[in-house]
C-alpha cells in the first residue's frame, strides 16, 4: 500500500520523519565542510584533523550502539528528542573550545559527523520508526524518499558553507564567522526537536523480548561484518577529508567547495528514487553491488587526475552512483529481521560501520601528507570493490519478502 493511501495519522508520522531528516541533512551539509576549515583556522594540522574525525566517529558509534539496544525497551520518541538535544549541545559547545584535547572531547560526545549520510545516533531510531509505518511493498520506496529528502537538504546546506566567506567580506572576523555557523547548527537541532515532539509515542513491538536480537542474530552479525569493510574504506575518504584534499591538492576555495558539494549532494539525492526503481527490477543486493563498483572505479581514477576540472568531474560521477546502495541497504536490513529486532538490527549494522570508518580518517590524515596524497582514494576504491564482491557472494540467495516470489 502506498504511503499516500495509508491513514492520515501514519502519513503524518512518515512526513514528520522526512522533515526531521531534512533538517539534519541541511545542518550536516554545511557542518562537514565548515569543520575542517574551522579546525585549520584554530591551528590544527591535517593529522590532528584526521584524529578529530576519528574521535567523532568513535563517539558516534558508541552512542548509536547505546541507542540501538535501549530503544527496544524505551519510547522511540523520547530517544529521538534526546538525540536532538545532543545536537543542540554540540553546536553550542564547538565554538567554546580550541585546545585539541577539548576539541576531541566535543567531537567524541557530539553529533557533528565528518561524513554526511546515514550515520549517527538518530539514524537507527528513525529507521525503526519508519519501517514500522510502511508495508513491505513500499518499504524500499519509503527509504528512498527518506534518503532523497536528506540528500537534497544536505545539498542546500552545502551552499551555506560559503557563508563564512560572505561574513568575512562584510567585516566579520574569520573565527567569529565559523562560530555563527555552529550556532546555526544548534538552532537546527531545536527545529528537529520540535518535529520529533509531534510524533506519537512508539514502544517496542515486542517489549517482553529478553534480547534485542533473536532469530536473525547470525544474519545481522554477518551483514555488520561486511558493512564494516565498506565503512572502513569510506572512512579513508570522509567528506571533511575529501574537502581537505581538494583544498590542499588544488587550492580549492571554501566557496567553490560549497558549490561542488552542493552538486554532489544533488546527484546523490536523485540517485535514490532511481535505486528504488532499480531494486524493484533486479533486487536489493544486485542494486547495492552493481551501482557501487563503478563509483569506486571513478574514485580511483580521480586520485591520479592531473587537473581540478577532471577530478571534480570524476567525483561528481562517483556521487551519482556511490550512495544508491543506501536506501537498498536500509530496506534490506529491515526486511531480513523480525519487527521486534529492527531497532537493534539497524544499530548493530550501523555501529561496526561507524567503528570501522573511525579508523580511516586518522590514517587518511597521515596519507594526505605523503608525496602521493591521492593514496586514500585508491585504497578506498579497492576496498569497496572487495566488499561488493563479498556481499554478492554471501547474500545473493537471501531474499526480502517482496522478492521471494
Amino acid at each position: 500500500m502506498s504511503i499516500l493511501t495509508r491513514p492520515t495519522s501514519i502519513r503524518s508520522e512518515v512526513f514528520l520523519l522526512y522533515a526531521a531528516r531534512g533538517v539534519r541533512g541541511f545542518a550536516d551539509g554545511f557542518a562537514v565542510i565548515i569543520l575542517p576549515a574551522y579546525l585549520s583556522a584554530i591551528g590544527l594540522s591535517p593529522t590532528e584533523i584526521g584524529i578529530v574525525a576519528t574521535s567523532a566517529l568513535l563517539g558516534s558509534s558508541l552512542l548509536t550502539l547505546t541507542a540501538g539496544f535501549l530503544a527496544p525497551r524505551h519510547d522511540l520518541r523520547t530517544m529521538l528528542l534526546l538525540g536532538a538535544a545532543l545536537m543542540v549541545a554540540t553546536g553550542v559547545a564547538f565554538p567554546q573550545v580550541s585546545h585539541i584535547a577539548f576539541v576531541l572531547l566535543v567531537a567524541f560526545v557530539g553529533t557533528i559527523n565528518p561524513n554526511t549520510g546515514d550515520s549517527g545516533i538518530l539514524v537507527p531510531l528513525e529507521h525503526a520508526m519508519l519501517a514500522r509505518t510502511v508495508a513491505d511493498d513500499d518499504r524500499t520506496r519509503a527509504f528512498a524518499r527518506y534518503s532523497l529528502t536528506g540528500a537534497l537538504a544536505t545539498a542546500a546546506g552545502s551552499l551555506m558553507a560559503a557563508t563564512p566567506d560572505l561574513l568575512v567580506a562584510a567585516g566579520f572576523g574569520r573565527l567569529a564567522s565559523f562560530e555563527m555557523m555552529f550556532y546555526a547548527y544548534a538552532a537546527l537541532g531545536l527545529v528537529g526537536a520540535m518535529l520529533y515532539r509531534q510524533l506519537p509515542h512508539a514502544q517496542a513491538e515486542h517489549k517482553g523480548t529478553s534480547t534485542p536480537l533473536g532469530p536473525s542474530r547470525r544474519t545481522v552479525y554477518k551483514l555488520a561484518a561486511l558493512f564494516s569493510l565498506d565503512s572502513f574504506a569510506g572512512g579513508l575518504v570522509v567528506q571533511s577529508l575529501l574537502a581537505l584534499w581538494l583544498f590542499q591538492r588544488f587550492d580549492l576555495s571554501l566557496s567553490a567547495a560549497s558549490v561542488f558539494f552542493f552538486w554532489t549532494s544533488v546527484l546523490t539525492a536523485f540517485s535514490y528514487p532511481i535505486a528504488a526503481r532499480l531494486a524493484g527490477r533486479i533486487g536489493l543486493i544486485n542494486t547495492m553491488v552493481f551501482t557501487h563498483i563503478p563509483s569506486s572505479i571513478f574514485l580511483i581514477i580521480a586520485a591520479f587526475s592531473p587537473s581540478l576540472f577532471l577530478t571534480l568531474g570524476l567525483l561528481l560521477m562517483r556521487s551519482a552512483l556511490a550512495q544508491m546502495d543506501v536506501p537498498a541497504r536500509s530496506s534490506y536490513v529491515m526486511a531480513v529481521v523480525t519487527p521486534a529486532e529492527r531497532t537493534a538490527a539497524a544499530s548493530v549494522t550501523a555501529v561496526p560501520r561507524s567503528l570501522a570508518s573511525s579508523l580511516g580518517p586518522a590514517l587518511a590524515g597521515m596519507l594526505l601528507a605523503t608525496p602521493f596524497s591521492g593514496l586514500p582514494l585508491v585504497a578506498c576504491g579497492a576496498l569497496k570493490i572487495t566488499y561488493d564482491l563479498a556481499l554478492l557472494y554471501s547474500f545473493r540467495h537471501v531474499k526480502p519478502p517482496e522478492e521471494r516470489d
